[in-house]
């Protein structure tokens, strides 16, 4: 099962779940996460391979929408069919849970990604931590330093250093899976069948993840799919706008559940 933090108490409202992308972590979403759950229950999960969920030997998207599936039925045995948010690579996993596991779902939120495959590979970020000296690391500041000769963006560095225990120096991802899975990470699975329930794609208004072309393929498997997008952000829109990525979020929500 993966490790799962909980945040609030069930309310009449939908309770939520948050599945983070490549190289997060549940506890990357904290603060979304508890300011969400001032209406209702949200749940958020370390991905295989992540934080401190399970090691495995694979990071398909089969693997991870059956992980999402372990965890979200019992909670929605107790609460009914959840509002799941996926970032980046947990998008892709939460689109594959609902083609498979519809009745878990109650709507789908899916964040800076469309289901097709990725010509960008993400194994340079890989190298850059391999290649940070974690005996020499005292604070994080030192591992910054060292990431910065092959990161030259401090937001992203900051993002991959939030994976780091310098207590205990190491990294809380399985790095050589995640390499050697990185195609199957950024293509997307050949899957049939539709979701037909609401889903809410949301994207960053600089970001090169979502084109235009890509809606075609998502209202083919998503008939009922919106889409909108955040302005003056890039993938990692929640980070950089978290006030209105969280309202965007709020809004979808209320309205689905005023549907029943």
């Amino acid at each position: 099962m993966l490790n799962t933090l909980l945040n609030g108490q069930p309310t009449d409202r939908a309770p939520l779940l948050i599945v983070h992308g490549l190289f997060g972590s549940a506890r990357n979403w904290g603060v979304i996460s508890k300011r969400l759950s001032d209406q209702r229950l949200v749940a958020s999960v370390d991905q295989r391979n992540h934080g401190e969920s399970p090691r495995g030997q694979t990071q398909s998207y089969w693997d991870m929408a059956a992980d999402l599936a372990e965890v979200l039925e019992p909670l929605v045995a107790e609460h009914g069919p959840m509002h799941v948010m996926g970032h980046s690579m947990g998008g892709k996993a939460v689109m594959v849970l609902a083609l498979q596991r519809p009745d878990l779902i109650k709507s789908l939120i899916i964040a800076d990604i469309s289901p097709v495959s990725y010509s960008h590979d993400n194994t340079p970020l890989i190298d850059a931590m391999r290649k940070v000296d974690l005996s020499t690391v005292e604070k994080r500041s030192d591992a910054d330093r060292q990431l910065a000769h092959d990161v030259l963006d401090a937001g992203v560095r900051a993002f991959l250093l939030q994976s780091l225990v310098v207590k205990e120096k190491k990294w809380l991802l399985n790095l050589d899976v995640l390499e050697e899975e990185m195609p199957k990470i950024t293509a997307f699975p050949e899957v049939s069948g539709q979701y037909d329930g609401p889903v809410f794609f949301l994207s960053g208004g600089e970001s090169t993840y979502v084109e235009r072309d890509h809606r075609e393929r998502s209202k083919a498997l998503f008939p009922n799919a919106k889409f909108a997008s955040i302005p003056g952000t890039g993938h990692w829109l929640h980070a950089e706008k978290p006030r209105e990525f969280e309202a965007a979020m709020r809004a979808w929500m209320e309205a689905v559940d005023a549907k029943g």
